[in-house]
């Protein structure tokens, strides 16, 4: 099948979480099935001079209000890459400001960017003709609309990767991007709560829907994580399927990681006390009580805030405890003051830095992820890869990928109680005779993108009307 693939990131360009993971493995493992996968995302001021990145450019105009603006497709393949990324090169819209939050001083500005990349994004099809677009996320969201207006009769399909994401603007942002009133306030139109929401036209509009795990698709059914959306999505229930991301097992494989202290395999678990080590040392706690690692956002959603709530039970359960991560400053302070208040017990590195996050994988005993909500998470699945069984929230992707007691540890309920609970229960298997076991078990499971590929495109010939069998 011929797919276009359209994300507002994706790396190793432009990634500001684990879209951009996403939408880098998943285009390449859909190639490596066969498919021609066209990666489309837009050329941010932030990516690298676009004639150096370039192997081919496209002079084009895309359709705009009532004429049309001059843009550029720069195409690009990465040496490690399978899919070629297709840029939107049109600097009037995406050559300042942050991708997502515009200039700062026109709340419409980030809606003109997206609305323009979805535009170009169907102004490119027309051309290459591929037999579905594969959406991610409130940013590719009214390209179904558009498809709509211009006469694009390509299936969509529009993936929710996080649905508290809502593309939300002021209802005048219809006429600055040419979107007619007629689609604002009527069934399948982009109206919520008073605003225009990117999101909606998606999940109204698009032929199938899709979202990173089976249980995340049932919860955001629910009023409790729907955001809103809980009704939109009970009534479009028939047409989305919940399909687990992957991970990229060759990037992250403890026996080939040359981030680490010493590699390592299930078979060669000893080696992993290497990595212990080498953690211990560089974060500064004693390393007396088992090792729970966080590499993690410092946001609500991730329970940072159930973890500083729990710092006193898990201290006098004997667990240490190092995080990484950046995020809202209210948690950046607190975190950091717990590491200061105990230094031997407690680590905290306020930054994103991938090989200190490998190094957490590689050495921690335990990886701690007490998530409010998480649709699918990668953590988990990495940690499991490591060899370091998850603590985790009985939640979204995390319900689909441990097994209590087999693969890692959940807890139900989001409160500083349950974390130490669980944290205690882990603890208690640390070191005991069915240690190993349990790390190997989780070495042993299979999260490569090949069989969730096999699952999209099971989808995507649903959307084209194609056999799937």
């Amino acid at each position: 099948m011929k797919i276009l693939y359209a994300t507002s990131e994706a790396a190793p360009y432009f990634k500001s979480g684990g879209l951009g993971d996403v939408s880098r493995s998943l285009p390449d493992a859909l190639s490596a099935a066969g498919h021609d996968v066209h990666l489309m995302l837009p050329l941010y001021g932030t990516i690298r001079d676009p004639h150096r990145l370039a192997e081919t450019t496209e002079e084009t105009r895309v359709p705009w209000l009532s004429g049309s603006v001059p843009a550029r497709f720069h195409t690009h393949r990465p040496a490690s890459a399978r899919a070629p990324a297709v840029f939107v090169d049109q600097p009037a819209f995406f050559g300042h400001g942050s991708p997502y939050v515009g200039n700062g001083a026109d709340p419409f500005d980030a809606g003109r960017r997206f609305a323009f990349f979805c535009r170009a994004v169907v102004h490119y099809a027309h051309a290459w003709q591929p037999d579905v677009i594969h959406l991610n996320d409130w940013t590719t969201g009214l390209v179904p609309l558009w498809g709509h207006l211009d006469g694009l009769r390509t299936p969509t399909v529009f993936a929710i990767h996080n649905l508290a994401y809502q593309g939300l603007f002021p209802q005048a942002l219809l006429r600055q991007v040419g979107i007619p009133e007629a689609f604002y306030r009527t069934e399948n139109g982009v109206e919520f709560n008073g605003m225009v929401s990117f999101l909606k036209a998606g999940l109204a509009l698009a032929d199938r829907l899709v979202t990173v795990s089976p249980t995340y698709a049932r919860e955001i059914q629910t009023p409790v994580y729907g955001s809103g959306f809980d009704g939109l999505l009970r009534f479009r229930q028939r047409v989305l399927d919940g399909i687990l991301n992957g991970i990229d097992l060759d990037l992250w494989n403890p026996a080939a990681d040359e981030h680490i202290a010493a590699r390592y395999s299930a078979a060669t678990l000893d080696a992993k006390e290497l990595n212990r080590t080498a953690l211990v040392e560089a974060s500064g706690i004693d390393g007396n009580g088992p090792i729970f690692g966080m590499v993690t956002r410092l946001v609500g959603q991730k329970g940072i805030d159930l973890v500083l709530g729990a710092i006193p039970g898990l201290l006098a359960s004997g667990a240490r405890l190092v995080v990484l991560g950046d995020g809202e400053r209210r948690y950046e302070d607190a975190i950091s003051g717990a590491a200061r208040a105990y230094p031997s017990r407690i680590a905290a590195a306020v930054r994103f830095d991938d090989g200190l996050a490998r190094q957490i994988y590689a050495g921690a005993d335990f990886f701690l992820m007490p998530s409010r909500y998480e649709p699918c998470g990668l953590g988990q699945m990495i940690a499991q890869r490591y060899g370091t069984p998850p603590v985790a929230r009985h939640t979204g992707g995390l319900v689909d990928t441990i097994t209590h007691g087999q693969t890692g540890f959940v807890f139900d309920d989001a409160a500083p109680h349950a974390v130490v609970g669980s944290v205690a229960e882990a603890s208690s298997v640390w070191r005991s005779s069915s240690w190993d076991a349990l790390r190997r078990r989780c070495m042993k499971l299979d999260w490569s993108w090949a069989r969730s590929a096999a699952l999209y495109e099971s989808v995507y010939r649903l959307a084209a009307g194609r056999p799937t069998g």
